[in-house]
């Protein structure tokens, strides 16, 4: 792919250029409050509607500094025990929250025919790193040994996030790998991640403006962050991959943080773990709540959801 000259479908170019015209301050230019207002508008403007689903129902868990928000998407009322996905969401550490990937997990319980637990963990600049790992990694470990709280009976984990829910779940995949719960991690999904630090990344300047998510952005979410540059659980390219459980490690194509995810999914490679690499091309970071917006990204999405029921063997 020829980075100065980058394909972008017409679908994506034309959100991009409509994204453009409405001339909106950069997120670094916004408050705290403005910048996650403006997260939740962009995917009520940009996502497809949530779907009505059998289940859904907000729930908490124990966490290290508190209770833990939860919400159970269930295409079925009762369900034998089988795989249960814990959803981890994007925003930078900052600026997601259950609301702005609500749609997303709808269509991920409907897609998987599989129980989805979505978790708000602790945002910065309030809670920095790495009190989101933390709670996640809390919630995790709740999800795998409490089927009378949630009426599921989990057999495995598969740990799914985009953006920073994606770096979340390689986190996760790592600290359960090294310390187990009560059930294993049967599949982690990381959707473009910031696996490792993108700092001086060529994709970081390639498409450091104008591509949804701006080189700007990533630092402001840095900043807010302040992940360790030493520690895994901020970076998780420095982690141990021998033991990684089996992948789905999706990119794209036109993301500044795009190369991180391609370290992340060579150094599995390099470890002979299982995975599924897939760039999907011509589209942006948060590609997975464009889908009204962006109609192609609902076809990428189930290529994702394809590729994580091959690797379950489903």
């Amino acid at each position: 792919m020829n980075d100065a000259a980058p394909f972008v479908r017409p679908d994506m170019r034309a959100f991009l250029d409509a994204l453009a015209a409405m001339e909106g301050p950069a997120i670094a230019d916004m408050t705290l409050e403005e910048a996650r207002a403006s997260y939740v508008a962009l995917h009520a403007m940009a996502d497809k509607p949530a779907r009505e689903l059998a289940v859904i129902r907000d729930l908490s868990c124990p966490g290290p500094a508190g209770d833990i928000p939860l919400r159970l998407y269930d295409a079925r009322e009762r369900r034998e025990a089988g795989p249960l996905v814990t959803f981890f969401h994007g925003g930078g550490f900052v600026i997601g929250d259950l609301e702005t990937h609500h749609a997303l997990c709808t269509e991920l319980a409907h897609l998987l025919d599989l129980p989805v637990v979505a978790t708000h963990y602790r945002r910065a600049p309030e809670a920095p790193f790495p009190a989101a790992i933390d709670d996640c990694e809390a919630a995790a470990r709740w999800i795998a040994g409490s089927p009378g709280a949630l009426g599921r009976e989990a057999t495995g984990l598969v740990t799914i996030g985009d953006s920073a829910g994606g770096t979340a779940t390689i986190a996760v995949g790592q600290l359960l790998s090294a310390n187990p719960a009560d059930v294993p991690v049967v599949l982690q999904v990381p959707l473009f991640p910031l696996a490792a630090d993108a700092m001086g990344s060529a994709s970081l300047d390639a498409f450091a403006d104008g591509f949804v998510l701006t080189k700007a952005a990533v630092q402001f979410f840095d900043a807010a962050y302040q992940g360790d540059r030493t520690d895994p659980r901020a970076f998780p390219i420095l982690g141990d991959h021998a033991s990684a459980p089996p992948t789905v490690i999706v990119t794209a194509g036109l993301d500044p943080i795009r190369d991180s995810g391609r370290d992340y999914a060579k150094a599995l490679a390099e470890a002979g773990r299982s995975h599924v690499f897939l760039e999907i091309e011509g589209v942006t970071h948060s590609f997975t709540n464009l889908r009204q917006a962006v109609p192609s990204t609902q076809a990428d999405l189930e290529r994702v959801v394809a590729a994580m029921q091959f690797m379950l063997g489903a």
